[in-house]
C-alpha cells in the first residue's frame, strides 16, 4: 500500500451503513478501502460493537460483514488503555469516549461518523486534531485531493 495513503478510521456506524446499503457515501467508503485508494483504520472495540449490531439488528448481514472484514483486513489497531478512555469521556459521552480515544492514539488522517451531535462539538474537535467528518464530507476532501493532485 502506498505511504501516502490516508488512513480513515471508521466508526461502528459508518461500517454498518455502508454493509446495509452500497449505495450511499459510507458504501463507497469501504469500497475505496477495498480498492485500495484509502487504509481503513478501526479499533477492537468497533469490530466487536460491529458484530453485536450484525447479530442483534441484521442476522442476515453477519455472515456478509465477516467476510467483509476478513477480505478487507483494516488496520485494527488496540483498544486504548482505561485512562485514555477516561480522558476521552471528559468531551464526549462514555459510549463514544472508546472510539475517540482511539482515533487519537491512533495516528489516523480522518474519522468517519454518522454521528456528527456526539463527535463534531468544538470540545472534541479540540481533543483530536484531524479531521472529524461524515462520509459525504469525507467523499468530497477525497474528490478535492484527487482533482488537485491528479487522478489516482
Amino acid at each position: 500500500m502506498p505511504d501516502n495513503q490516508w488512513k480513515v478510521f471508521l466508526d461502528t456506524n459508518v461500517l454498518i451503513a455502508g454493509l446495509a446499503s452500497s449505495q450511499g457515501a459510507s458504501g463507497v467508503i469501504l469500497d475505496l478501502g477495498e480498492a485500495e485508494e484509502i487504509r481503513i483504520v478501526i479499533s477492537q472495540y468497533v469490530l466487536i460493537e460491529a458484530d453485536r449490531i450484525f447479530l442483534s439488528k441484521f442476522p442476515h448481514l453477519i455472515d456478509r460483514f465477516r467476510v467483509f472484514i476478513k477480505n478487507l483486513a483494516p488496520l485494527l489497531i488496540d483498544d486504548p488503555k482505561p485512562q485514555v478512555v477516561h480522558e476521552a469521556n471528559k468531551v464526549i459521552e462514555l459510549g463514544d469516549a472508546p472510539i475517540l480515544a482511539a482515533v487519537k492514539s491512533g495516528s489516523v488522517d480522518y474519522l468517519v461518523t454518522l454521528d456528527t451531535k456526539h463527535f463534531k462539538t468544538d470540545k472534541v474537535r479540540e481533543y483530536v486534531s484531524i479531521p472529524i467528518v461524515t462520509p459525504g464530507e469525507f467523499l468530497e476532501a477525497f474528490r478535492a485531493y484527487w482533482e488537485q493532485a491528479g487522478s489516482p
